[in-house]
């Protein structure tokens, strides 16, 4: 491995998990959005606690609940354009991280419960010397799930539901060749109802499909004194 690929960080941005999810409010109440946001928030820590070849893990935020994590898996954490929405968060990191002369920054969503460490490792051994730019789609090729670029701020990015195409455009308009890949977990993220239906359907023994399929038994086990 390079020593370039050597020296990448890990970059997720975490919202306050005590209002996120607000798209699965007709299917879950506010305090399951809650735990499950944070169910998928450490199943995206743990996997890239996995990885080798990775220089440090940074978490964007100011949620306490997100914070407690970043402690337990060994995660940086800044405060810096926390509050200025997914875009906001992933470009205040790159800016730190290009100050502080990191060879490469790889940012992943937190709510891709299915993401591996297998996965991250395939997206890192695809990345080119720089100036480089590896991109993971969304399932439906709209939203991009993962960027690793070198150096950290080599492409601007804009995140949101059509990203994906506009930065391929970004990458090749700064001369720089995207690598595209599609990887299955990474590309599931859990943003509606849909997406909520299809992940339960798969029964994973991810944290966040361990949650979901406990609180489908909660919600049918009869209540106390109800005749069966």
């Amino acid at each position: 491995m390079s020593g370039t690929k050597k020296r990448i960080w890990a970059v997720v941005p975490v919202k306050d998990t005590s209002a996120a999810k607000q798209r699965l409010a007709p299917v879950l109440p506010e305090y399951l959005r809650q735990a499950l946001a944070l169910a998928m928030l450490e199943d995206v820590l743990a996997a890239l606690a996995e990885v080798d070849g990775l220089d440090g893990r940074l978490l964007v935020t100011t949620d306490p609940a997100a914070l407690v994590l970043a402690v337990r898996y060994d995660c940086a954490c800044m405060a810096e354009g926390a509050d200025d929405g997914h875009t906001g968060a992933v470009t205040a990191a790159a800016w730190r991280l290009a100050r502080e002369g990191r060879g490469s920054m790889l940012t992943l969503p937190g709510d891709i419960p299915l993401v591996t460490a297998a996965e991250i490792g395939r997206v890192i051994a695809a990345h080119r010397p720089a100036p480089a730019f590896t991109i993971v789609p969304s399932h439906d090729e709209r939203g991009s799930n993962a960027i690793l670029m070198s150096p950290p701020d080599a492409v601007k990015l804009r995140f949101g539901e059509d990203s994906f195409f506009p930065h391929l455009a970004a990458a090749e308009a700064r001369g720089i060749a995207p690598t595209v890949l599609h990887l299955p977990g990474i590309a599931l993220d859990i943003d509606n109802a849909a997406d909520l239906a299809h992940f339960a359907r798969l029964r994973s023994r991810t944290r966040a499909g361990r949650l979901l399929a406990e609180t489908v038994k909660l919600r049918a086990a009869p209540e106390a004194g109800e005749s069966k």
